[in-house]
């Protein structure tokens, strides 16, 4: 399955991907330009987990209920409780067996919570990828490098597919891949990027609405300013943003003249503007190696 999630607002969708042509069709499916793409990302495939299988008759609301799981081929026994009262032996085996059984689940579930899981750990910057899928046995397909580049890279309209992988050593299903469906995009290519500024705008908008109906002058501009430059600063102490200093990382602009006209002033708008240099992700690990000889210092 690719799992196509809203980053926006956290809507996921399920592809088949067999069903739809593969990475292919799910490009074709999905449409729209880079201002739609660049709040959604896909991933893939599905994955095979150790999660518990929670059973019940239809309208029943005990879960795991004996009753419900239907035997047949045996004489005399239709259900698993009929099995346990007539060969207790083979009751636990097939109980046995029911727990042992792979589940094979979308990626969604796992990825939602790994943003989440980041988020708390690290911060919204920090892409959630490069993370092991907690109780995953195996993805449904085992990607190569090869076919991860028609995946993670799509020449004509840049719908990336990030991919769970499988490791040897490292774990069994990796996501290993964070970027958007506007994948050809510089300025959007990357989840983490995409997070952040909503983050920021729904953080910085939420604050400043204290100053609605304030006197839109150089006083409350001034106010406004501060309160978001030193938001701002804690974002750059912890690693969101670049820069060797605020100066370098972002910038708040808000006044007459600046940002905003007298007929702005007039018509009741106070524009603020904010610039951000936000961390990408190190996607690619790029090493170089030359020989260095003796007789150089």
């Amino acid at each position: 399955m690719d799992v196509y999630h809203d980053v926006n607002n956290g809507t996921v969708w399920d592809f088949d991907v067999n069903g739809n042509g593969g990475a292919g069709g799910l490009r074709n499916i999905l449409s729209g330009d880079t201002d739609h793409l660049k709040y959604a990302a896909a991933y893939f495939p599905r994955i095979y987990t150790g999660v518990d299988y929670n059973y019940a008759m239809p309208g029943d609301q005990t879960t795991n209920n004996d009753a419900s799981i239907v035997i047949t081929g045996v004489a005399d026994v239709n259900t698993l409780a009929d099995l346990k009262s007539k060969n207790n032996a083979q009751y636990f085996q097939a109980k046995n067996a029911i727990t042992n059984i792979q589940m094979l689940l979308p990626a969604s579930p796992a990825i939602v919570g790994i943003y989440a899981a980041v988020d708390n750990a690290r911060g919204v910057w920090k892409a959630p990828a490069n993370v092991n899928i907690e109780n995953a046995i195996a993805p449904e397909y085992l990607i190569t490098n090869q076919e991860q580049e028609g995946l993670n890279v799509d020449t004509v309209a840049g719908k990336s597919v990030n991919v769970i992988r499988k490791f040897e050593g490292r774990g069994p299903a990796i996501v290993w891949g964070a970027r958007t469906l506007a994948g050809n995009d510089n300025e959007w290519r990357y989840i983490s990027v995409r997070r952040y500024f909503n983050m920021v705008e729904e953080s910085t908008k939420n604050a400043t609405e204290q100053f609605v109906f304030e006197p839109n002058d150089i006083n409350t501009w001034v106010r406004v300013k501060s309160m978001i430059n030193n938001y701002l600063t804690q974002q750059w102490k912890s690693g969101a943003l670049m820069g060797a200093s605020t100066k370098e990382a972002f910038f708040v602009h808000v006044g007459l003249g600046e940002t905003m006209t007298e007929q702005d002033i007039f018509e009741g708008r106070m524009i603020v503007e904010i610039g951000l240099a936000v961390v990408r992700p190190a996607e690619f690990i790029i090493l170089r190696f030359m020989h260095k000889m003796l007789a150089e210092s």
